[in-house]
């Protein structure tokens, strides 16, 4: 780098600390515990996060303070289904605001949280639990590495 500051860009791997936020509740927070590395780019994080990562560069600290939706989309009605009770297994915890996880055939697993629960039914929202509500991103970059 001959000594010129490297600044974050996709296909790095960078580890920092971060916090996320919601209406003053932290959801995630990094900083008491152990960095997260991983690569830009790759899927580890929204899209709509690592652009603010991007071009960044090692000891850099800052915080947003992002619009409902701008962190993780807005709230989308479609992504809200109402299953059969026969689709869930008999040791699935079926409450209101409960996590179920479903493989897909492709192998790929989809997160939902339980909204409601009827006879027939239940309502599962499979939207990021984030999606429209305003969130606080702050992240400390610890180091990047190119390959």
């Amino acid at each position: 780098m001959n000594g010129a500051a490297h600044t974050l860009k996709i296909g790095d791997r960078v580890t920092l600390h971060y916090r996320l936020a919601c209406n003053g509740e932290n959801i995630v927070n990094t900083f008491a515990a152990q960095p997260e590395t991983f690569r830009i780019g790759q899927g580890d994080i929204d899209p709509r996060l690592e652009v603010l990562l991007t071009g960044l560069q090692a000891d850099d600290h800052r915080t947003y303070e992002l619009d409902p939706g701008a962190a993780f989309g807005n709230h989308d009605a479609g992504m809200v289904h109402d299953l059969p009770r026969a689709d869930f297994t008999a040791d699935m915890v079926l409450a209101p605001g409960h996590d179920v996880e479903f493989t897909l055939p492709n192998g790929q697993t989809l997160n939902g949280i339980i909204r409601s629960i009827d006879a027939e039914t239940v309502r599962v929202d499979f939207n990021h639990p984030l999606a429209g509500l305003p969130v606080v991103f702050e992240v400390k970059i610890l180091a990047i590495q190119s390959d």
